[in-house]
């Protein structure tokens, strides 16, 4: 099982240099069945990094560019008219694909975001009066451009929340980078092979079922869930007047399913605070909502996941 991930991981280093932390991101989220949020500045190869997993797993991909003036069936699809037979006939939006990369998802309206969520959770889509089920597997990589907001649309809170994780990604490093420009100056990037396909990602969907996770453990989540609804109750008094809302019941489901997903990836058959770690700022940091005070103090989702991390014991 292990050794399919590395020969994933590798595939896609072939084009995507660093961003290691988003790469095991959309392998989580693709194993749990969730969907992935990422925040960056353009040109950080989000785009290039979804279609290299299409390639290396085999699978179909497609990318809509979200703008104001699109329509929800510019997504789902619609009923259109054939004049030869004269009956209408179904056209199936890019919806229809097993990795689904939505661009700068804050630039549509609601209805169109609305339009994207409701087949992220139900997995089908209604056109007229049918009901058509998506391709499985199936995975949303959204993306927000953290610096223009003028002419976006904010995603609500609850629209968020369905987002099992949300990745902030950056630079590269100047090693990185070098790395880089060296590969475009010198051939260009390496072609991926698929070295996995539907049966392999359901075999790992499978096996995230045996990967065991103690009660202490277990309830050790449950608590970092907890601090940030009743941070009083947790020693977190200088932090309560800063969250106006914590983390819903999804995020202990979606913290409970990441940590499973990493430690399967790390080869291991049980969960350890550690692999808690290394997704909690993922699963928590778009599902805590602050009030104006930690804005005024400059502060972030993030630094009141640090806080409880600090808080909460480890078992």
């Amino acid at each position: 099982m292990n050794q399919a991930i590395e020969s994933i991981k590798k595939e896609v280093g072939k084009v995507i240099v660093g961003h290691e932390h988003l790469v095991d991101a959309m392998l989580i989220a693709l194993l749990c069945e969730g969907h992935l949020l990422v925040e960056g500045v353009p040109g950080l190869a989000k785009t290039t990094a979804i279609n290299a997993l299409a390639q290396a797993l085999g699978l179909g991909f497609k990318r809509v560019q979200f703008t104001p003036d699109l329509l929800p069936s510019d997504i789902t699809g619609t009923e259109i008219y054939d004049q030869k037979s004269g009956e209408f006939k179904v056209k199936h939006g890019p919806v229809f694909t097993n990795l689904l990369l939505a661009d700068e998802i804050n630039r549509a309206p609601a209805k169109v975001q609305s339009a994207l969520l409701e087949v992220m959770q139900e997995k089908q889509v209604t056109i007229a009066e049918d009901t058509y089920k998506v391709d499985r597997p199936f995975l949303v990589l959204a993306t927000q451009n953290p610096v223009e907001q003028e002419g976006t649309y904010r995603l609500p809170e609850a629209q968020l929340d369905r987002f099992m994780m949300k990745v902030n990604i950056g630079y590269n490093s100047i090693e990185e980078e070098f790395e880089i420009v060296s590969r475009v100056a010198a051939k260009g990037f390496g072609e991926i092979a698929p070295v996995a396909g539907k049966p392999e990602i359901a075999a790992m969907q499978k096996a995230l079922h045996d990967i065991h996770v103690d009660d202490a453990v277990q309830k050790y989540m449950l608590k970092l869930i907890f601090a940030s609804r009743y941070p009083k109750e947790y020693g977190l008094s200088d932090m309560a007047e800063y969250i106006e809302f914590g983390a819903s019941p999804r995020a202990s489901i979606d913290l409970y399913k990441a940590s499973r997903a990493v430690a399967l990836i790390r080869g291991k058959d049980y969960v350890t605070p550690v692999d808690i770690a290394d997704v909690l700022h993922d699963v928590l940091r778009h599902r805590i909502i602050l009030n104006y005070k930690a804005e005024a103090a400059g502060l972030t989702s993030d630094d009141i996941v640090k806080s409880i991390q600090k808080a909460v014991r480890v078992p």
